[in-house]
């Protein structure tokens, strides 16, 4: 089973991208499954249902979060009811949503979990205990299980990957929007990434505009982060291959594309 998992989709522009690219992508590596990591769907911080919605027309299966997750009210209500996102999972208990959910690919039973990292990041519950305790509930449904660890410190992702490998089937980083280069199948079969990347606007610093970035460097001074304009946009992502009866991981291969409207 091939399993794609896309970087933090930043604003019109990354879901533009995942319009034009995706359906490509997934034709010309037999893509089986997609995750998203979509808490910047919605100009550029956050997510909505109409945003939501636009990029699951385009394959996506499901939706994971981070820490933006919250920065539009709708989503409040909306994650409530929409099975095909989920946040991170150590967020304390009664918040909306679920941080892991089981999915459906033909007979096949694919479970996702969302995990959110605390180093430079705000105060959650611990990430590795909650890891396992959402592990082991989701294992006694499938051996295939996916982890999107939004995290800010590679430190902490690396720690996550060694402390989960052979777990699950992948951990593979969010958050910091730059594609990382240590792709790896891990000695206890657990596929491994830094961080996966963004698709989203090229010509920008992190999906927003330059400029803006570059002022609040020089001058400290509070700035409204606008999502970059430009027709140039890429794709960031990893291909895990999963073996379906173990749930390890054969092979991991990143994809990075540029393209113009």
């Amino acid at each position: 089973m091939r399993i794609l998992m896309i970087g933090d989709v930043v604003g019109q522009p990354g879901r533009l991208c995942l319009r034009d690219m995706l359906p490509r992508v997934i034709d010309n590596y037999r893509i089986d499954f997609v995750i998203a990591n979509g808490e910047n769907l919605a100009s550029g911080t956050g997510f909505n249902e109409k945003t939501a919605l636009e990029v699951f027309t385009y394959g996506v299966n499901v939706l994971t979060m981070g820490n933006h997750v919250w920065d539009k009210k709708e989503a409040l209500s909306y994650i409530e009811k929409e099975i095909r996102i989920i946040r991170p999972a150590n967020y304390p208990p009664g918040t909306p949503g679920n941080g892991s959910r089981i999915y459906y690919c033909g007979p096949v039973k694919i479970a996702v979990l969302n995990i959110s990292g605390r180093v430079f990041m705000p105060a959650m519950d611990c990430p590795f205990r909650i890891a396992i305790q959402e592990i082991s509930e989701l294992k006694k449904e499938t051996p295939i299980v996916i982890v999107d660890f939004h995290a800010e410190a590679t430190s902490e992702k690396i720690a996550m990957g060694r402390f989960l490998d052979g777990k699950v089937s992948a951990v593979l980083g969010t958050h910091t929007h730059v594609q990382t280069a240590d792709e790896r199948i891990l000695t206890g079969g657990t596929a491994y990434i830094s961080d996966v990347g963004m698709t989203g606007p090229y010509e920008s610093i992190l999906g927003v505009e330059p400029e803006i970035i570059i002022r609040k460097f020089l001058t400290h001074l509070p700035a409204r982060f606008e999502v970059a304009k430009g027709n140039t946009c890429q794709l960031n992502g990893v291909i895990v291959e999963v073996d379906i009866e173990t749930g390890y991981a054969v092979d991991i291969q990143r994809i990075s594309d540029i393209h113009q409207f």
